[in-house]
C-alpha cells in the first residue's frame, strides 16, 4: 500500500510585475504537475537546487497549501480537504520553524501536545519515556528551548513530532545549520526509526550526507518536475563518487600528485582536493597527504549537493542511462 500518492499535482501563484499603469501580472509555477508514489515504510530524499518546488510540494502534502490542480493523498486522505484528520496520522519537522515553546522547556511542549492530539495519560507516559531514553532528551528536557544548542532542540523537535505515533513523517530541512556530530545523531535516529518502526520518511535536504544516511530512494526535482527517481545506491554509484578533502599543513607541503586527485584550490600552507572514489580511496590520499608535510589539519565532505544536482542532470540526458524501476520496501 502506498503511503504518499501524487497525481500532475500542480501549485501557480499570480505575482504583480512593473509600477505604476504599466502593472502586470505574471503567473509562477512552482510545482509543475509532478507524479510520483511513495510506498508504506519507504524513506525517501526529494532533492533539489533552491526554489525547486521541494517545501511547496510537502506544504500541500500537509495540507497547509491548496495546489492548483491535480491530485494527492496521503494515507488515503487529501491533505488540504481532510488536514484535521491527518494531522493525527502524520509528523512535520520544518528546520527553520519549531513547533517548540521558546520560553519553555520542552517537556511542557510535549505535555500540550499530548493534550493537542487526545493521548491518554498512560500511553502519553509510554511513549514520551520511550522517546526521551531514544532521543537522549532527559539531560536537557526541563531546560527553556531559547537555552538549547541547536542539536538538542532538533532532536527535541523530531522528539515531539513523533508523540502521537504517526505514520508519515516530513522532514524540511532538518539538519541545516547543524555540526558534524550533531547531524550524524540526528540522521542515526530517523534511520533507526525507519528501520524500526515502519515510519514512512520524506526528507529535503541540502546535505548529501543526509541523503546517504537516511533514505533508500532518491527523487530529485527541479523547475517543479521530477528528473530523477532513483535507488540511493543507484545514485552514490553515478554521481556520488567524489569526495572533498580540505588539508592546513604546519609546513609547506611537497607537491601531491595523485591519479585520481584533482586540485581545487592550494595556497603555501592548506589545499583543497576532489578525490574520485573511484580510483583513490581516501585511506590512500591521506596516507599520501601525510607524506606530503605535517599535517595541522584535516576535513573530509560530500561535493555541494548543487554540483551531484547537475552532474544528474548531464547523466539522465545520456543515451545510454537506463531507468531503474523502484519497489523498495
Amino acid at each position: 500500500m502506498n503511503a504518499i500518492e501524487l497525481h500532475k499535482l500542480r501549485k501557480t501563484y499570480t505575482v504583480k510585475q512593473g509600477s505604476g499603469f504599466g502593472r502586470k501580472t505574471a503567473e509562477v509555477v512552482a510545482v509543475d504537475d509532478i507524479s510520483f508514489e511513495i510506498p508504506e515504510g519507504q524513506s525517501v530524499a526529494f532533492i533539489g537546487p533552491n526554489g525547486a518546488g521541494k517545501s511547496t510540494t510537502i506544504k500541500m502534502l500537509t495540507g497547509i497549501l491548496h495546489p492548483t490542480s491535480g491530485e494527492a493523498s496521503v494515507l488515503g486522505l487529501v491533505p488540504w480537504q481532510d488536514r484535521s484528520k491527518l494531522a493525527y496520522q502524520i509528523g512535520a519537522v520544518f528546520g527553520q520553524r519549531s513547533q517548540l515553546w521558546y520560553h519553555l522547556p520542552p517537556s511542557d511542549t510535549f505535555e500540550l501536545l499530548a493534550r493537542v492530539y487526545n493521548i491518554g495519560k498512560n500511553d502519553y507516559r509510554k511513549r514520551r519515556d520511550m522517546l526521551i531514553e531514544r532521543f537522549g532528551l532527559a539531560e536537557f528536557l526541563n531546560t527553556a528551548v531559547r537555552k538549547l544548542s541547536l542539536g538538542q532542540r532538533m532532536r527535541a523537535e523530531i522528539a515531539a513530532s513523533l508523540l502521537h505515533n504517526p505514520k508519515v513523517l516530513f522532514l524540511d530541512e532538518p539538519t541545516i545549520g547543524l555540526d558534524v556530530v550533531a547531524c550524524q545523531e540526528l540522521r542515526d535516529l530517523v534511520s533507526e526509526w525507519n528501520r524500526q518502526e515502519g515510519l514512512t520518511v520524506l526528507l529535503t535536504s541540502h546535505d548529501a550526507g543526509d541523503i546517504e544516511a537516511v533514505a533508500k530512494r532518491v527523487l530529485v526535482i527541479n523547475y517543479g518536475r521530477v528528473v530523477l527517481d532513483d535507488r540511493v545506491v543507484t545514485v552514490r554509484r553515478r554521481y556520488m563518487g567524489s569526495k572533498i578533502l580540505g588539508v592546513k599543513f604546519h609546513e609547506i607541503p611537497r607537491e601531491i600528485r595523485i591519479p585520481g586527485v584533482t586540485v581545487l584550490k592550494a595556497s603555501s600552507y592548506a589545499m583543497k582536493l576532489e578525490v574520485n572514489t573511484e580510483v583513490a580511496s581516501i585511506d590512500r590520499v591521506i596516507h599520501k597527504v601525510i607524506q606530503a608535510g605535517p599535517v595541522a589539519d584535516i576535513t573530509i565532505e560530500d561535493p555541494p549537493l548543487e554540483e551531484i544536482i547537475a552532474h544528474i542532470y548531464s547523466r539522465v540526458n545520456e543515451p545510454d542511462y537506463e531507468e531503474e524501476v523502484i519497489g523498495l520496501s
